[in-house]
């Protein structure tokens, strides 16, 4: 059973961060620390995250080699009413499609807002040719999805609700996670974490180091899709050291 779980290839992800205004610091990103948490959960590996700013060639040449290269893509940002919102143009530039109306998205405007959309607006409705479009809970704006690429408005508090609205395609094995907060130093501890990886190679170890903390040194993180496989390394770490080196297990 470890070993199946263990071997399956996971589905993977890249995001693409695009905005002139978090390169400048402006604003600050939060939408991929959100999506690699939520993949992660959904047993989805992200394996790169790309910050670009408002420029369709970049868009388009960044978007064309995540998708060649990730089962899923993820944008964040440029799908609004003004001048700088520019992914739509490089995503259909990615995949030399034409950018044409989707009078669909125009009529759900009209239906939003109770009146014909004005020229702005109609700029939001402009997808490229053979869209998929895909309804987002209670939201107006459909999910846009070209290839396996899903493009997702800047504002945070949108992104999200339309992420939640279809995680459901996207789901593997979640990857599972133990804490051990540790009091001792990390170099202390260096050679039992070798020796633990010797045992379980397939484990996910992360050490971390904290400064200021009364109550340990040192945080370590064990992950792996196999809760048998993640408990058997727990208590080969636990083992390992001595028994008022521990702080706490969550």
């Amino acid at each position: 059973m470890a070993c199946r779980i263990l071997c399956l290839p996971m589905p993977t992800a890249g995001i693409l961060i695009i905005g002139n205004e978090i390169l400048s610091g402006k604003v600050k990103d939060t939408n991929s620390p959100y999506l690699c948490e939520e993949l992660r959960s959904i047993g989805v590996d992200v394996e790169r995250i790309l910050t670009i700013p408002d420029v369709i060639e970049t868009i388009a040449e960044d978007v064309r080699t995540l998708s060649r290269s990730y089962d899923f893509v993820f944008t964040s940002g440029g799908i609004g009413p003004t001048h700088d919102d520019l992914t739509m143009d490089g995503v259909a530039l990615a995949f030399d499609r034409k950018i044409e109306r989707s009078e669909s998205i125009a009529g759900r405007i009209e239906r939003a807002q109770g009146s014909p959309p004005n020229e702005a607006q109609l700029k939001m409705a402009m997808v490229p040719e053979d869209a998929q479009l895909v309804d987002a809970g209670d939201l107006w704006f459909p999910v846009v999805i070209v290839e396996n690429v899903h493009i997702f408005p800047g504002i945070p508090e949108l992104l999200r609700k339309k992420f939640e609205s279809i995680r459901n395609r996207f789901r593997g094995v979640p990857v599972l996670l133990k804490k051990v907060f540790v009091k001792r130093r990390e170099s202390d501890i260096a050679q039992d974490l070798h020796d633990l990886l010797a045992e379980f190679p397939e484990l996910m170890l992360g050490s971390y180091p904290r400064i200021g903390e009364e109550s340990f040194q040192v945080m370590l993180t064990l992950e792996s899709r196999d809760p048998g496989y993640l408990q058997q390394s727990l208590d080969s770490l636990l083992a390992r050291l001595p028994e008022d080196a521990i702080a706490r297990v969550e």
